[in-house]
């Protein structure tokens, strides 16, 4: 195992030894093969680069107990990657060979994944790539699919602490845009209203939908949810330019047949904030982070507390996390053994 400082991981790129890379050429996928350079060497013109014809995925691998490691609904991670190819004329990468590419790297990375008990997990990155010569706005002949991975801690330094956020001004997706696929230009237009917020003291920012600006769709790269004051429900905003969230995915599930919780996907309104009692934030690479208030019209709107997570946010961190390193039974099909 790595000789790494396992308990201060920060998120970032840390090399590891193996990657996985195929071949998309001729109308069909390469079998693909770990290498252990990191470095990509793409034509000049490739589509990838200069009309962002890519699209990628995260996932986690986690250590368990007993020293074996699960990957969390990597079939979901596959059948996202194929929505997002489609949406941009790539060709999908087949669940089969996704589901393997993974296995075969978190595999042949084993050191790297964190003892159990750290918090830290093993970061797995898919990606496609539009590449080959292409000067004209078309989509490109060749494509890569490359899957590498890097041991992390959290996303947000705050982990389960609660975090504050800002309504920005900015749009984080158009309507009928690419709001729903993983695709990087959605990311790239994120970094200034990121940027700006964390100028102001917060931990990211709040997208409203674009077409009214009255609803919360995503928050920072993350989904949002709030549990009703009134009845308890779990509440989520529901839209065709929010990226569904395999995470989210879960804690629908999770809420509803764990915690006996009524599911509420709809609208949620910025000016309806009162109606809350609690908020939080949730994604592969945020896992769960409570939101401790949303900063709105030049005011403060807190929810549960500033200090630490709601009771039922708790709770579904508590069981999400536990299920993903194998301290507590997930539903059939969640978790694939790695080893």
């Amino acid at each position: 195992m790595s000789n790494l400082d396992w308990a201060n991981l920060a998120f970032e790129y840390i090399r590891t030894d193996y990657r996985f890379i195929a071949h998309y050429k001729n109308g069909a996928w390469s079998a693909g093969n770990l290498v252990e350079n990191n470095q990509l060497v793409l034509h000049e013109a490739s589509p990838a680069l200069h009309y962002a014809q890519q699209c990628f995925e995260g996932l986690k691998a986690y250590r368990c107990k007993d020293g074996s490691i699960n990957l969390f609904r990597p079939e979901e991670n596959a059948k996202r990657l194929q929505k997002s190819c489609q949406r941009l004329l790539m060709p999908p990468v087949p669940e089969e060979l996704f589901v393997q590419a993974c296995t075969q790297v978190v595999k042949a990375n084993e050191k790297w994944v964190a003892p159990h008990g750290f918090g830290a997990t093993l970061y797995v990155r898919p990606l496609v790539l539009g590449v080959g010569a292409g000067l004209g706005l078309q989509p490109a002949k060749e494509y890569l699919f490359v899957v590498f991975c890097a041991p992390v801690g959290p996303y947000f330094r705050e982990g389960v602490r609660p975090a504050n956020f800002i309504v920005s001004e900015f749009d984080r997706a158009a309507p009928n845009g690419t709001g729903a696929a993983k695709v990087g230009g959605n990311y790239a237009g994120s970094l200034l209203p990121a940027k700006l917020a964390k100028e102001q003291g917060f931990s990211d920012c709040v997208y409203l939908d674009p077409a009214t600006h009255t609803k919360i769709e995503e928050v920072g790269a993350a989904n949002f949810f709030a549990i009703s004051k009134k009845s308890g429900a779990f509440v989520t905003p529901y839209s065709p330019s929010i990226l569904p969230s395999i995470t989210r995915m879960s804690l629908v599930h999770l809420a509803k047949e764990y915690l006996g919780l009524e599911v509420v996907e709809g609208d949620v309104f910025i000016d309806s904030l009162h109606e809350y009692s609690e908020a939080g934030v949730c994604g592969t690479a945020a896992v769960i982070v409570p939101v401790g208030g949303i900063f709105y019209k030049d005011k403060l709107h807190v929810f549960y507390s500033q200090e630490q997570a709601g009771p039922t946010t708790q709770k579904l961190y508590d069981t999400l996390v536990g299920m993903q390193f194998g301290d507590l039974d997930a539903p059939q099909g969640w978790v694939l053994k790695v080893s």
